[in-house]
């Protein structure tokens, strides 16, 4: 009977993501060079297409320095929004497939399909997981499937762009001793620069090395380091869930209708929960508004929205909320608000051009919040 590996990891990575959703959205991008980041004056490359990275355009690089390279380019602001929903969407379908999935990033999953090959091939299975995410959804995606997180990821930016492949257990060091050592995540530039002086640029380089003489030059690192080019680096998948939400309510000492009050109270917890989740540094995908009426009749409301934790993004949708929730002339015993789908993955949204200037204001007001107390500095409407 063939033995069953332990470990079959599957490693989805949907291919340049952001480009990838403006390109459904407004199909005549396809084939052009493509920058999501910013306008042409100021920001920062948070996604360029493959089109753009021809002429060397990356990630994180000035908008102004790709702009010199690249000046045919179209550039575009960035859509939260739609990001947002497109990443829920390839995470439902995942959901309702994997026994067991992690959610790394908002466009990257690992798959834990170890023990399926009892019942079905899981490369094929997985085959047929990836051809349901593009129908479904119009993205591209890669994957690879192979023994551990690590070599999966690897072969999976080897398949790209839209590809997959599969790394036979057993075959990890003959698939990773031709590529360049700073494949291996951890491996960045100051590092890569140390191997090269030591006469090291593919990852079978690494391995002809000891580990005792890769720890001289690099500290603990180097020992990890040549783990890690044996194959024999291991970490688990992480079961992705939904986080607590993070709310907050008030039960009136008297019933209420008195609007002014309202509206300011609404203000208050939701600027309170928004400051709970920066804190987390977690973003909320659904908010929820509450009204609790004299008689206990208890009604709720709820709407998905662009991954967020800033105030001035949550507070006009949960007014909206409370408007289309609230039985005009009743008086209200309670007002709650509540933040759920927290996920730290959808901070990579917020690489657009307004993102600075609005993270600074919000670490300022918070560092006056925590040394001085909540209620420290708040908005004119709650006093």
């Amino acid at each position: 009977m063939k033995e069953i590996p332990q470990h079959i990891i599957a490693h989805f990575d949907l291919d340049a993501f952001f480009v990838s959703v403006e390109r459904i959205l407004d199909p005549s991008l396809k084939g052009k060079p493509l920058i999501v980041g910013g306008s042409r004056e100021r920001g920062v490359v948070a996604a360029c297409s493959y089109e753009s990275r021809k002429f060397g355009i990356h990630s994180a690089m000035p908008m102004a320095t790709a702009l010199r390279l690249c000046a045919q380019a179209n550039v575009l602001p960035g859509n939260r929004a739609a990001y947002s929903k497109y990443s829920r969407w390839v995470t439902e379908i995942i959901a309702a497939k994997a026994p067991l999935f992690e959610k790394a990033s908002i466009d990257e999953f690992y798959l834990d399909l170890g023990g399926m090959g009892r019942y079905f091939n899981p490369y094929e299975w997985t085959i047929d997981l990836r051809k349901e995410i593009i129908e479904t959804t119009g993205l591209p995606i890669s994957f690879a499937v192979a023994s551990t997180k690590m070599i999966a990821k690897i072969a999976t930016n080897e398949a790209k762009p839209n590809g997959y492949m599969q790394v036979p257990q057993g075959k990890e060091k003959e698939f990773l001793g031709p590529l360049n050592v700073n494949k291996i995540p951890g491996v960045g530039e100051q590092t890569y620069r140390v191997l090269r002086e030591m006469g090291i640029q593919f990852i079978s380089d690494v391995c002809n090395r000891s580990p005792e003489e890769l720890e001289a030059q690099l500290g603990k690192y180097g020992a990890e380091l040549w783990q890690k080019c044996q194959g024999q680096y291991h970490s688990e998948v992480v079961p992705y869930y939904e986080t607590k939400s993070v709310s907050s309510e008030n039960t009136f000492d008297s019933n209420t209708d008195d609007m002014d009050f309202l509206m300011a109270e609404l203000v208050r917890m939701t600027e309170k929960t928004a400051h709970e989740l920066r804190q987390e540094n977690k973003m909320a995908g659904c908010l929820t508004v509450k009204i609790r009426y004299p008689d206990f009749e208890t009604t709720s409301k709820q709407t998905s929205i662009p991954y967020s934790f800033y105030d001035d993004e949550l507070i006009p949708i949960a007014k909206d909320l409370f408007h289309k929730l609230y039985r005009k002339g009743q008086q209200i015993r309670l007002l709650g608000v509540r933040l759920s789908e927290l996920t730290d993955e959808a901070l990579q949204t917020n690489l657009f051009n307004d993102v600075e200037k609005k993270s600074t204001l919000y670490k300022a007001i918070d560092q006056l919040k925590n040394k001085f107390g909540k209620g420290a500095i708040t908005r004119a409407r709650t006093v």
